[in-house]
C-alpha cells in the first residue's frame, strides 16, 4: 500500500509540474501569447465492469462470502487544449466492496491513473467531438481483516507475534483505452482581468470506449510476488459522464 500511495503522490506532482510548464510556455512573451491557453477541471463517473469471479471463488474456498460488484469509478481529471488537440489526465478510484463473515472480512477496491490524447473533429464552438487513445495504469487491492485472531488476546507481548490471516494483496495493471468523447459547452459570464479576458464555460459530456487490459502484474503482498492468483484479463467497455469548469484566456 505504501508503494501504491507513493505512486499516486508522484503522479499528482507530475500533473502539477506539467500544468506549470504549460502555463510558463503559454503565458505572454514580449506581450503576446504563443499558444492557446485553455482547459478544464472535471469530475468523471465511469462504469467499467470488473470480473471478480476468480477472486470470489478463492474467497469461497477459504470460508469467505463473495464480494459485491466493483464497477463504478470516481475520477478527478483535467484537460489541456491546444488548437484542435485535447490532452486529458485523470486519477480515480472505486468504492470499497466488502465480504463480511463475522470476524473475518475481505475488502476490495481499485485505483487508476490515466492520460488521453484526442483530436476535436467539430467546428461548432459549443460542441467538441473527439476520438481518443489513452494509457491507463491501475491497481487492484484486496485486504483481509482477521479480527478473530487479532483480538484473541489483550496482552501486548502475545499479540506482537500473534498468527493472523490479516494481509493486503495488490495487483498492478496496464491498459490501453480506445474511444470517443463529446462535450457540450455551456457558456458562462466571462471575467475581465486587466488586459486579459477569461472565457468560462461548463463542459457536460460523455466518454465511451474499450479498455484493453494489455499487461497484468503478479499479485503481491509486501512486495513479494505470488503465483496462481486471479489472472483473468479485465478488458471491458467503459462509459463516463463528465462535468467540469473550463476556461480560455484571451488577450
Amino acid at each position: 500500500m505504501k508503494k501504491l500511495a507513493l505512486t499516486f503522490i508522484i503522479a499528482i506532482t507530475l500533473f502539477g509540474l506539467k500544468a506549470q510548464a504549460q502555463r510558463t510556455d503559454t503565458i505572454k512573451t514580449m506581450g503576446w501569447f504563443h499558444h492557446q491557453l485553455a482547459g478544464a477541471a472535471q469530475i468523471q463517473v465511469t462504469y467499467r465492469k470488473a470480473d471478480l469471479g476468480q477472486i470470489n471463488q478463492i474467497l469461497n474456498n477459504n470460508g469467505l462470502r463473495s464480494l459485491g460488484s466493483n464497477n463504478i469509478w470516481y475520477n478527478a481529471s483535467m484537460n489541456h487544449i491546444h488548437d484542435k488537440w485535447l490532452f486529458e489526465d485523470g486519477i480515480g478510484f472505486t468504492t470499497v466492496t466488502t465480504s463480511d463473515n463475522g470476524n473475518l472480512k475481505a475488502k476490495f477496491n481499485q485505483y487508476q491513473l490515466y492520460t488521453r490524447f484526442a483530436y476535436n473533429l467539430s467546428d461548432n464552438s459549443n460542441i467538441r467531438f473527439f476520438p481518443f487513445v489513452g494509457l491507463n495504469f491501475s491497481a487492484a487491492v484486496l485486504n483481509i481483516q482477521d479480527n478473530n485472531r487479532i483480538r484473541s488476546t489483550s496482552d501486548f507481548s502475545t499479540e506482537l507475534l500473534n498468527s493472523t490471516s490479516s494481509k493486503t494483496f495488490y495487483q498492478p495493471n496496464f491498459g490501453i483505452e480506445l474511444g470517443a468523447g463529446m462535450d457540450y459547452l455551456i457558456k458562462v459570464k466571462p471575467k475581465n482581468m486587466g488586459c486579459f479576458t477569461v472565457e468560462r464555460y461548463i463542459p457536460i459530456g460523455l466518454r465511451a470506449g474499450y479498455y484493453i487490459n494489455a499487461a497484468q502484474g503478479s499479485w503481491k503482498v509486501d512486495n513479494y510476488s505470488l503465483q496462481d492468483g486471479p489472472n483473468r484479463k479485465q478488458s471491458a467497455v467503459f462509459v463516463s459522464l463528465n462535468i467540469g469548469l473550463g476556461y480560455e484566456i484571451i488577450k
